[in-house]
């Protein structure tokens, strides 16, 4: 197996570069991105960031479709720093999350949002990340911090 994530076990995963692991990404996104209305925007695998564009739809929203549940936006930020830092792993890390903190800041309803996911530190198995989301004008609706486990495919 080259890959500890289940949709990358195909790959030879090491000497990707930046491009080719956009473009794997992009090709065949989770249905929760779908789902979210979300697209990859970049990334950068030695920093371990990856960023995200999300459109939030009345559906998403409560308060007569006013305001975007929270749920919603935790799926954002927290698929923002899934990929920093399966990008960081060059698709070749599982990085199920240990713990998750989610602080809200502003309401937002539909339109536009960035998501941009950052690797704090990358340990042997332990990885510490964090995120936001923004809306058009810059303002920061949601920050996040994630701790996450490092799963590497198991040498046979």
């Amino acid at each position: 197996m080259n890959s500890a994530h289940p949709d990358f076990q195909h790959l030879a995963n090491h000497s990707l570069s930046d491009s080719d692991l956009l473009e794997r990404l992009r090709a065949d996104p989770p249905e929760a991105v779908k789902t979210l209305n979300g697209e990859i925007i970049d990334l950068d695998s030695a920093r371990g960031t990856c960023r995200f564009r999300f459109e939030i739809v009345p559906a998403f929203c409560h308060s007569h479709g006013r305001i975007c549940q929270g749920g919603f936006l935790t799926g954002m930020v927290d698929t923002a720093m899934a990929n920093a830092a399966i990008a960081k792993g060059k698709l070749a890390v599982a990085v199920p999350t240990l713990e998750l903190k989610i602080s809200f800041f502003e309401a937002m309803g539909p339109g536009v949002v960035f998501a941009e996911g950052r690797v704090m530190r990358w340990g042997g198995s332990v990885g510490f990340l964090d995120g936001d989301l923004k809306d058009e004008k810059g303002r920061l609706i949601v920050h996040a911090t994630s701790t996450i486990k490092i799963v590497r495919s198991k040498k046979a």
